[in-house]
Formats: structure tokens, sequence, C-alpha cells
């Protein structure tokens, strides 16, 4: 079985952007992130172990948007997407 765990509205302040003024002032950017897992044997045992850890994916999310500047969006939301599409599974419970 599969389902997703859906991250909404995660803002962060940061200066991304081609302008100048963009890098100067900053502005709030919000990411919406999907993450689709198989549930294993998580759910039925109603486990911890065997599940992502949104916490970490939210943290990966933060880092990578609050780091180096970009100049396009597309590139950071292609950042995020690679960086958030391995995320192992957290496998200590």
């Amino acid at each position: 079985m599969r389902y997703a765990i859906r991250l909404v509205n995660c803002a962060f302040f940061a200066r991304h952007g081609v302008h100048d003024e963009e890098h100067r002032m900053g502005q709030r950017f919000y990411v919406d992130a999907v993450l689709t897992v198989d549930a294993g044997d998580a759910l039925r045992d109603d486990t911890i172990a065997g599940t992502v850890d949104y916490g970490k994916a939210f943290g990966v999310i933060e880092s990578i948007v609050t780091g180096k500047r970009r100049y396009l969006i597309e590139a950071l939301a292609l950042d995020v997407a690679r960086a958030v599409r391995p995320l192992p599974r957290d496998r200590q419970g």
C-alpha cells in the first residue's frame, strides 16, 4: 500500500531571484511537497520504524531554500525535488 505525506505552505525567508532588489530585500517562499511512501508493515503494526520522517524532509527543504542563492525559482524547485526524492524511511523505531 502506498500513501502520501503532504507538507503544505512551508514558509521560508530567502534571497532568490535575478534582480539585486530580490537579493537585498529577500522575500518569503512557500513550498508544498508530496512524499509518496510505501507503507510496508508500518501502518499495520502502528510503528514509526519504516515510515518517512517528515520532520527531516522539512529540514532538507529548509536548508535548500534558505541556502545558496538561485536566480531561477525553477532551479530552486528542482534542487528541492532532487533532495527529497531519495529520503530514506526512518528505520530507527
